[in-house]
């Protein structure tokens, strides 16, 4: 065992639970781990296999809204980490972002090892500066990272997603297992169809004899209810939308054929419990690294459009066409492509561990 270990992914929930795999490699090397986390993306650290605490706080060079950098904070972070005792650290980054500014409070907490993904020359603050050639999934990115620091996966760990157990019982909220779940929401507009795009998907699904759900955040709610209208009383679906914490969420998702969903955290969400996913992908970001990893998925979307590569919050495009382009009966065909194809399949096994 290799003492106290924190990993660090201080984004999104579904950039959290892309990093499962990777801690589940830590944890079975390590006396404890614990994450430092995001204020969007802790709720998931609850849910990993692996987990021993959760850290939350907001970095101002990764967080979309960011807040004002403000020394005192920064000195409470430092002190609770020094705390702590970490004996080593992984900071796990986007392709985009710096592990560097992290990697300097975590010396100043006294971390005597750190490790990361980095291209920028780290200087003395970095123990191992690992390199990522290609394009790999974002989840196998990291799972290199902790391989390159010597964590390896325990036997019979497949190195999918996974989220803990036991989820809560929705199924009196949801009825019995099988339907389809439409998520129509995503944290950027660049990253989601539109509300009557995505009605018209429920409406096409309810014509086609499937039981629609649909799900969505607390902000959410005027748009789930739109798009849970679908073509009217007879081509609609059950409005979820801002009703389900995380670990409801994941439940729901646990328990449907199929979900659709755009590049957002709750597409990883049911990667990690084993269902498969209609991807509505926008290529502002790579299919190839951020579609969802380890269960049958359709990736649907241009991902040639002009936006490709651009990880633009807003779409640049007029008529957003990379997704608005996407007919709805095509998420039909690929819904029942994906409810075939798995229809035996089992249930995704949960660890039951708890965080601490």
């Amino acid at each position: 065992m290799t003492g106290r270990v924190l990993v660090a992914r201080m984004d999104s929930a579904g950039d959290v639970l892309l990093a499962g795999p990777c801690i589940r490699a830590v944890a079975a090397c390590a006396d404890s781990v614990t994450l430092l986390a995001g204020p969007r993306g802790a709720a998931a650290g609850e849910l990993l296999p692996g987990v021993a605490e959760v850290l939350t706080w907001c970095a101002p060079w990764i967080d979309p809204e960011p807040p004002a950098l403000v020394s005192a904070e920064v000195l409470a972070l430092v002190e609770q980490i020094r705390e702590h005792g970490v004996d080593r650290a992984l900071v796990l980054t986007s392709f985009h972002q710096s592990p560097l500014p992290l990697a300097l409070l975590l010396r100043m907490a006294g971390v005597p090892w750190i490790g990361a993904i980095s291209d920028d020359y780290p200087g003395s603050l970095l123990d191992l500066r690992h390199r990522v050639d290609g394009d790999p999934p974002e989840s196998e990115r990291a799972l290199s990272l902790a391989e390159s620091a010597g964590f390896r996966l325990p036997p019979g760990d497949d190195g999918t997603l996974a989220v803990r157990g036991p989820l809560p019982d929705l199924r009196t909220a949801t009825g019995p297992p099988g339907y389809v779940v439409v998520h129509p929401g995503a944290s950027t507009p660049a990253r989601q169809m539109s509300a009557s795009r995505s009605a018209a998907v429920v409406a096409a699904l309810a014509a086609a004899g499937r039981r629609v759900v649909v799900t969505g955040t607390p902000v959410d709610r005027a748009l789930t209810a739109t798009v849970a209208r679908g073509g009217g009383p007879d081509l609609g679906g059950l409005d979820l939308g801002g009703r389900t914490t995380l670990p409801e969420l994941a439940a729901v998702l646990a328990h449907a054929s199929v979900v659709v969903a755009p590049n957002t955290g709750p597409a990883h969400l049911a990667a990690a419990v084993g269902t498969p996913v209609v991807s509505l992908f926008a290529p502002v970001v790579p299919a190839a690294r951020w579609a969802p990893y380890g269960v049958p998925t359709a990736v649907l979307g241009d991902q040639d459009a002009p936006c490709r590569g651009s990880r633009a919050r807003k779409c640049p495009v007029g008529g957003h066409p990379c997704l608005e382009s996407i007919d709805p009966d095509e998420v039909v065909a690929a819904t029942e492509r994906l409810a075939a194809v798995t229809a035996d399949r089992p249930q995704r096994r949960l660890t039951t561990g708890g965080v601490s």
